[in-house]
This record gives structure tokens, sequence and C-alpha cells, in this order.
């Protein structure tokens, strides 16, 4: 009873109170020593400086809007840092040999990853950029047997051209109005066009006058911003279990995709089976990769499923559609900043138009010709193997894909603890990551003049148009996962510039804001709004 009645007396006193602030005291200063000695240890690691628990979270998502340009500031002082994030470790790299390293030498080691499937698994499903092993080897050997394909590049050439000659008239009404017009949302709508009709043998018209807007399209915008933020975002999961926020936006995204693209699946399945469209042999004559891949499977006995089928071609219309149409974007921005680059590509236009009229005898250059007229004379001097004179402009573009590579970053996982050749040590269930972005504004990769945008970079001492390492120039990735689609889209990219350069000049909106959008390829987050001039000669 008594020490019951002191217990009483004990708690009921200013002693209580004395020994929660104490122990108040003891429990802060202990915390706070263990995250000084945390932060202490890191003061010779190399890029972001992170916080127990978190990370550098809090500092990624202060610069997600400019997470391109923040890790090339760190890249300056590293080749090589890591990034600690909840439940997570980046090891981020601009160094070529790690990169040949991870691409090439170790392959095996850095697929794509579950996490990576994951986050993309909604909109990419098992397509050949969202998957690995087995899956991957098959549609990566079936595509390449496909993009070989001279009849599917005859196809796309005049594909191609068509819907540049499209996009020309559309530009030539305007600079009769005097309207202004956002070149970038012009380009998303050419090349959904154009590889919709590769991809899906079918014309959605987003691109007209009129600009319709189109569900599809908006569907896959929405789509890539939701999934590249789940990237950064730990609570996606939780976010997508109880349908809130961005993942509510994902799920009926996912639906007009799908709807669209079933419902193409179907009615292309129909018209192989019922041989709609054949020629004097009886053979179908689709050259779109949808009826090409369903051709092919039922040749090989082993029919995809649709949902095979919606995988693999939303694979290539969104890679096609939006890598193309930002590398057009960041081309006409960069020939605005540097109008030198501009006259000699229009001067290497007008040799190549003289050398080929007079090899085809197409017109008379002394004859007078509309403006519509002298477009389409000069459009069908371009096919692909003539569009390969075209050195500048070709240089131009590779030089516009080294500052602003279409896809500016690309994660791998690791399957096992290895060692990068540089000596960084990376474990099990990390991820490496290499940064195109930062990789072409490096001085160790490019040398002193780096960051300047100049297309004379890419030729020789005897001035043929070079290549470089594709571990160094990384636009298109590089080992066995180097992109099917390069040659294509350098023939869309040459076709539309050749015919836009030609015929147009381009003036920026003064102070109008060009900055990029964090999407899985390198958007121009407000577009790219310009005035029009066509060339009268």
């Amino acid at each position: 009873m008594e020490r019951a009645n002191n217990l009483s007396i004990f708690f009921s006193s200013s002693n209580f109170n004395e020994y929660k602030i104490q122990f108040s005291i003891f429990l802060m200063s202990t915390v706070l020593t263990y995250v000084f000695k945390y932060r202490w240890n890191q003061r010779n690691v190399k890029g972001p400086k992170s916080w127990p628990f978190i990370g550098v979270l809090i500092e990624l998502l202060m610069n997600y809007h400019r997470m391109h340009d923040w890790l090339t500031e760190y890249f300056v002082e590293s080749k090589t840092f890591k990034i600690p994030l909840p439940f997570k470790t980046l090891t981020y790299i601009a160094e070529p040999a790690n990169v040949e390293h991870v691409l090439k030498t170790n392959f095996h080691n850095y697929p794509k990853g579950e996490a990576f499937h994951a986050c993309m698994e909604e909109l990419f499903g098992d397509g050949i950029f969202n998957s690995d092993g087995e899956i991957w080897k098959q549609q990566r050997k079936t595509s390449s047997f496909e993009f070989a394909s001279r009849n599917l590049r005859n196809f796309s050439t005049i594909v191609f051209r068509d819907h540049a000659l499209i996009l020309s008239g559309i530009l030539h009404q305007a600079s009769i109005c005097g309207k202004e017009i956002d070149m970038q949302e012009l380009f998303l709508r050419m090349t959904l066009d154009s590889i919709c009709k590769v991809g899906f043998g079918v014309e959605i018209g987003t691109l007209s006058h009129e600009l319709p807007d189109n569900r599809f399209a908006k569907a896959c915008e929405d789509a890539t911003s939701t999934i590249t933020y789940r990237f950064i975002n730990p609570l996606w999961r939780l976010e997508k279990f109880f349908n809130v926020g961005s993942e509510a936006l994902l799920v009926q995204s996912i639906q007009v995709i799908d709807e669209f693209t079933y419902s193409l699946i179907h009615e292309r399945k129909a018209e192989l089976q019922g041989a709609k469209s054949t020629d004097n042999n009886g053979n179908n004559v689709k050259h779109d990769i949808m009826s090409r891949f369903i051709e092919l499977s039922e040749n090989a006995d082993t029919s995809l499923t649709d949902k095979s089928l919606r995988d693999v071609i939303i694979n290539f219309v969104l890679a096609g559609r939006d890598t193309t149409a930002s590398t057009l974007s960041w081309f006409i921005y960069m020939i605005i900043l540097n109008p030198n680059v501009a006259e000699r590509i229009y001067n290497e236009l007008i040799i190549f138009q003289e050398n080929q009229a007079n090899e085809v005898t197409v017109y008379d250059p002394e004859e007078p010709k509309s403006f519509t007229e002298r477009l389409a004379i000069f459009a069908s001097l371009l096919n692909y193997d003539s569009l390969g004179r075209l050195s500048y402009l070709h240089a131009t573009i590779t030089e516009t894909l080294r500052l602003y590579p279409a896809l500016p970053q690309d994660p791998k996982e690791v399957l096992e603890d290895d060692v990068l050749p540089d000596g960084t040590k990376v474990r099990a269930g990390e991820q490496v990551v290499y940064s195109s972005y930062a990789m072409g504004r490096m001085v160790y990769n490019w040398g002193p003049y780096a960051t300047s945008f100049n297309p004379d970079r890419w030729f020789n001492k005897e001035g043929l148009c070079q290549s470089a390492s594709p571990f160094k120039f990384t636009a298109f990735q590089a080992g066995p996962r180097t992109c099917l689609g390069k040659d294509s889209a350098y023939l869309q990219m040459k076709m539309t510039l050749a015919i836009l350069c030609r015929f147009f000049n381009f003036h920026l909106i003064p102070d109008y804001p060009v900055e990029y959008k964090m999407t899985t390829t390198l958007n121009m987050k407000h577009g790219l709004k310009l005035s029009i001039t066509a060339r009268q000669s």
C-alpha cells in the first residue's frame, strides 16, 4: 500500500515532468547525433547528399521539373554517383566505358527488370520496350526481320512523304494568314498519323487544318506522364490501389488506348481472314506492321493473342510518335537559335535539288510554278537513297540528338552484385541509369565545346559524315537493345526537314519559354510557338 502511494506521488510530482524532459532531450540528442554522423560521413561522397531513411527524395522532388539538368550538374563533378531513395538506390553513369559494360559487356546482368516492367506495364504491357528474356528475344527477332524489309521501307517512305506534304500545306496557310502555330503539336500529330498508318494501316487524320481533338493522342500523353512520375513516387502503388490522383487518370487513359487498339486489331484480322486486299496472285498486300505480325504468327502456327498484338503495336506507335516528334521540335528550335546552320541546310537543299532535277529531268527550272507545285516537285525528288546525300542535314539531326536525346535517361536493374569498370560497386536489386542528356554535355565525352551546337563535329578531316561510339552517343541505345527503328526515324526526320527547311523560315515568338517536360521522352513543356514565312525561291 505504501509502495503504491509512493509511486502515485512520484508520477504526480514534478519529478515525472523532469523525467519526460530529460528523456526527450536524450532522444533528440541521439537522433541529431545520428543525423550529424550520417551527414558527416557523406562529406566526401560524390553526388547529392542524402538523409537517413528518405535519401535524396526531397532534393529530387524539388528539382523534378528540371531533373535532367539537375543530374547534369552532378555529372560535371563526377562521372558516376549514387542517388539513394526510399526502397531503392540508383547509380547514375555517364562514362562510356561504364555504359558499354551495362549495355553490352555484361548485358544479361542489366535487364529492364521487374521494377521497370511494373511501372510501365499498363501502357506497354509485354512489348519489346518493356520485356526481357525469351519474350524480348522473340519480339526482337521478328521485329528486326520486319524493319529490314524493303517493302516496309518503301511503304514508310511514301507515308512519311505524304504526311510531310500535309504538314507543309498547313504551314503555308499559316504563313499566308500570319497565324502563329505550335510546331511541336503539329509534329506530334504528323508522327501519330504516320506511325498509325505504318503500324496499323489506318488514317486517323489528326493532322489537318482543323486540328481535331483526338482521344487516343490525349490518352497517350496523359499515360506517359503518369508512368514517368511513378519512377520517383514511392506511393504510386498506394494511389493505384485507391484509384486516386494521377493513377485514376491513368486508368481512364489506358481504357481509351485499349478501345482504340483492340478495335483496329479486330478489324484488321477480319480483313486478312476475308482476303479483301490481294494482289494478282491472291496474296495479301498489307504492308503495315500489325498485318505483318498477324501473318507471320499464323504462318508459324504461333498465333499471337489480341493482347500480345496490342502490346507489340503500342510499343512501336508510342516510340515512333513521341521520339521523332521530340527530335523534330528541338531541331527547329536549334536552327532558329543558329541561323547560320539553317542557311547551310538551305544551301545544301538547293544544290541537291539542282543535281537531282538534272538527273531525273523532272521539270524546267526556268518555268514558273506555284508554291504548291514547287513543293510537290521537290518532294518527288526525295526517297530513301537520295536523302542519303544530305550529309549536313543528317549531321544537324544527329547534333540535335546529342544535346536533346529523345530518351534522356534509361534505367537498368542489377540482377547480381557487380563492379563497373571505374570501380563503382552495384548491388543486386538496385538500378543503374545512364543519362543520354547529361552525356551529351560532358567535356570529358565531347571536348571543351560540348555544350555548343555544332553539326560540323560530325565530319572528319576529309569532309565525310562520321558516326561516334554508340556508348558515347546513346540516343539510340547500344548493344543488343540498339533501336531497331533508327533508320526509319532518320528517314522520316530527313524527309520532313528537307521539305520544311527548303520552303519555310521559322521565327520563335519573343520571350516564349522553351523547356522540357518530365515524361519518358524529351517533349517541350509549353510546346514550340512559332510564326512562319514561306521562302519565295
